[in-house]
């Protein structure tokens, strides 16, 4: 195994190869390689919390990509230095993920201040969310000030990520009505922007009114924070319109809520949060591993299967079994 504390000045020190290694070490399931990336992350753990972290979903078709292309080329400009973090939750579904983001970002992928790196999914959400802020934690001592995670929406991803970011921004198309039918109430309420993408020729007087929509929608909804009103901004990522307000808005909130005192408060609720989820993954893990209970889990699950066995029954003689140590 390299040297961590080496490998830890290789990441500060912005080396690109030794950021992939250590993300690597993150993401392996072997026992010594969790041991050594914890160590990592405590190592490098002073170097983190000085990145905006952003969260864009939508709907497949909704134009992410081109968004997060212009977006991110914008950022550049000004000097940021930004890592771009896919959040793949279609491997779950599938058994694999094509992980095509960096075609579908050539511009970005091209450019030595950005960093994109594609996470599929496994076969949790949970795992997602593990790797996913340890990447970002990395990516931060690594000299990243703008972290950007991107999800497909499917609903579940979408909490998840927004339980790990500061902003999160929901892009929508501008079918006015219809969308406002199938998108979920709980998405709007963990969103902290709405961007209706493609607002442009024929289609912008639909855009407009499909954001008056959300608007009003919106307006229902209680507030997640009493000092931010969630807004709904039109833009054409295409055509580059619209763009420079999305991260004036965010430089806004952002103020707005360090300003109120949120976004530490935020941030400390995530990372006990967090704390918590670990705990019970590692809690299933050790249960699920331990010899008396996989002694009798098929049985007992086949019991409950056939009807011989209430779950509540089944539950109690497994923890009791787990408890015989």
């Amino acid at each position: 195994m390299t040297n961590i504390k080496k490998l830890a000045d290789d990441v500060r020190s912005g080396n690109i190869r030794s950021l992939a290694k250590a993300i690597t070490l993150i993401e392996s399931r072997s026992p010594d390689h969790t041991k050594a990336a914890a160590e990592l992350l405590d190592n490098l753990l002073p170097d983190t919390e000085n990145a905006i972290r952003i969260g864009i979903s939508g709907v497949p078709g909704v134009g992410k990509s081109t968004f997060i292309e212009v977006f991110g080329m914008k950022l550049l400009q000004q000097g940021h230095k930004i890592a771009i973090l896919a959040v793949d939750p279609s491997s779950q579904l599938s058994g694999g993920s094509i992980l095509g983001d960096k075609t579908r970002m050539e511009e970005l992928a091209r450019e030595k201040n950005a960093f994109i790196r594609p996470s599929p999914a496994g076969t949790t959400l949970g795992g997602v969310a593990r790797k996913t802020r340890e990447t970002m934690l990395l990516c931060e001592a690594a000299g990243y000030d703008i972290i950007i995670v991107e999800t497909v929406g499917v609903g579940q991803s979408e909490i998840t990520v927004a339980s790990m970011v500061d902003f999160f921004l929901l892009l929508q198309l501008a079918n006015a009505g219809d969308e406002l039918q199938g998108i979920k109430k709980g998405v709007m309420e963990i969103a902290d922007a709405i961007l209706i993408n493609k607002a442009e020729g024929d289609n912008r007087p639909r855009a407009e009114l499909a954001r008056q929509q959300y608007v009003n929608a919106l307006h229902l909804l209680t507030p997640k924070s009493y000092h931010w009103q969630v807004p709904a901004l039109l833009c054409s990522a295409l055509h580059n319109q619209g763009v420079d307000e999305v991260w004036q808005m965010i430089l806004d909130f952002v103020a707005t809520m360090k300003h109120h005192g949120e976004f530490v408060e935020k941030r400390r609720l995530q990372a006990t949060d967090w704390m918590w989820t670990l705990v019970m993954d590692d809690l299933k893990e050790l249960f699920l591993h331990d010899k008396n209970v996989a002694a009798m889990v098929d049985q007992i699950q086949t019991s409950v299967a056939t009807g011989i066995t209430t779950p509540s029954t089944a539950s109690r003689r497994l923890l009791e079994a787990f408890k015989r140590h």
